[in-house]
């Protein structure tokens, strides 16, 4: 065998060894393609679930009447939403209760940085402040009723104290029951925020901290110019997952608390849902209100997305 017939052998060997053959394609396809067939039942799900349902909700709310009596009206559903004083005060209510972000998100952090330091018990403190989080809604809700009830316990507990001038109606009042209930809300907020911050807190490398000690920074400045910037995505996240939450998943502790009284003053949007949907059999009504609140909620949830999406880039 001459050298240039070697050779030429030499490299079709090669070439069909580097070029995949069919069957080898296929089952790259095939491996490519497994993922997919993993999602699509949980896809088909959401579809059934969630797209068909808004379709059924956006459909409905061109529609005036009952169920078995609809007459299409067009948009003229959100034309009266927004002439509706009760719808408005709802909506207000809602923006209302974003008060209760940034105190949360501070309140957390705060305790969350304190705890962090290494002390006895910590992981103790850490279960204690999260159990809030996990307890129902409706039974929190029952039992702050009977607190902040008008001589309720903590009525009691004031006059008790000699701080009488303190009392107050807290849930049959108009001028506090937005505030009552904002209360709950961020003591049930509150040790979800304490985790995730401690949590992100921990994946800080100690390196860091230990060199800016070194440097001659007290705990003060270690907190403010080491740990926060370093857990300031997070801390993003944390608002506006929390916004998302206050506008469209306060339902429960009204509905609970208060009925949305006294009078309308406590109405939110969920709730003014649920009584024209379920009480007033105003479907078209209710139908337009959950656009509304879903297109409120939505751009929150694709800043949440935005806000992910340039911190992966940036991770990347």
């Amino acid at each position: 065998m001459t050298y240039a017939s070697s050779t030429s052998a030499i490299l079709s060997s090669a070439n069909t060894e580097e070029r995949p053959t069919l069957g080898t394609r296929r089952t790259r396809r095939r491996r490519q393609l497994w993922p997919y067939g993993y999602m699509g039942p949980a896809l088909v799900a959401l579809g059934v679930v969630f797209v068909y349902s808004f379709v059924e909700v956006a459909h409905y709310s061109l529609y005036a009447g009952s169920v078995g009596q609809l007459t299409y009206v067009g948009f003229s559903n959100y034309r009266e939403l927004f002439i509706d004083p009760q719808f408005v005060h709802a909506m207000f209510n809602n923006f209302r209760l974003l008060f209760t972000v940034p105190i949360v998100t501070f309140l957390s952090l705060a305790l969350a940085l304190v705890i962090n330091t290494t002390f006895r018990g910590v992981r103790a403190y850490r279960a204690i402040v999260f159990v809030p989080y996990i307890l129902p809604a409706t039974a929190m809700g029952l039992s702050f009723s009977y607190i902040l009830q008008g001589n309720g316990i903590l009525d009691g507990v004031l006059k008790n104290l000699h701080l009488s001038f303190l009392i107050h109606d807290w849930l049959g009042s108009p001028s506090w029951v937005m505030f009552s209930i904002g209360s709950v809300i961020v003591w049930q907020q509150f040790g979800f925020g304490v985790v995730v911050f401690s949590a992100a807190l921990l994946a800080v490398p100690g390196e860091t901290i230990e060199a800016a000690r070194i440097d001659g920074a007290n705990w003060w400045v270690v907190q403010r110019k080491i740990l926060i910037p370093q857990i300031h995505r997070i801390i993003e996240f944390f608002v506006i997952l929390q916004a998302i939450i206050v506008l469209s998943s306060v339902f429960t502790y009204i509905y609970v608390l208060t009925g949305g009284g006294p009078g309308y003053s406590s109405g939110v949007m969920e709730f003014f849902i649920y009584q024209n949907g379920f009480e007033n059999g105003s479907i078209g009504i209710a139908s337009a209100a959950a656009v509304v609140l879903l297109a409120l909620a939505s751009v929150l949830i694709a800043i949440y997305l935005w806000v992910r999406t340039r911190t992966a880039k940036e991770v990347a």
